[in-house]
């Protein structure tokens, strides 16, 4: 018969689980599902940190490119608008494409590096860049402007955020 094992983080809970790195006994809460096994929180966390390489200056560098390459697409949202029903295609089809370009423009020269708090960045780039031909809509009272300027960013900013980090949705 085995010993009774009691989480590590939750002395109170008993379990059959260990982490698989550094064999802590981890409950059902404590335990996070990796492609090799379940590892407690401390050593993802470890082991998340390998992976963020990104240096001071890619911060810049990322925010920089994707506020200057999302603001040239959101001035071309403005040409689409005036197309019309055409444009509403145009905007469907041509966003998620910006979204790439932007990102893809965005890994190239942080030389793909990374860091959670990099996608941030270039995400808040990204939004940041669109804001002076929103604003230049709202000031002559465009709303239509404003709609697709919007749908723009509702499409955009989660392209290049899923882009940049390597997110999967499907696989």
């Amino acid at each position: 018969m085995s010993e009774t094992l009691y989480c590590e983080n939750h002395p109170n809970i008993e379990t059959m689980l260990r982490c698989n790195r550094c064999e802590k006994p981890i409950c059902t809460n404590c335990a996070v599902h990796t492609p090799t096994g379940y590892r407690c929180k401390e050593c993802v966390r470890g082991q998340q940190k390998i992976f963020d390489t990104a240096k001071w200056h890619d911060y810049l560098l990322g925010f920089i490119t994707a506020g200057v390459l999302s603001g040239i697409a959101s001035g071309l949202v403005i040409l689409v608008g005036f197309i019309g029903f055409f444009g509403w295609i145009l905007l469907a089809v041509g966003a998620p494409m910006a979204g790439v370009i932007i990102a893809e423009a965005v890994r190239l020269v942080i030389r793909r590096r990374r860091a959670k708090k990099l996608f941030y960045t270039v995400t808040a780039g990204v939004v940041l860049g669109a804001l002076p031909v929103m604003l230049g809509q709202l000031f002559v009272l465009d709303m239509f402007g404003i709609l697709f300027q919007l749908i723009y960013l509702v499409i955009v900013t989660p392209t290049v955020f899923a882009r940049i980090s390597g997110i999967q949705l499907f696989k």
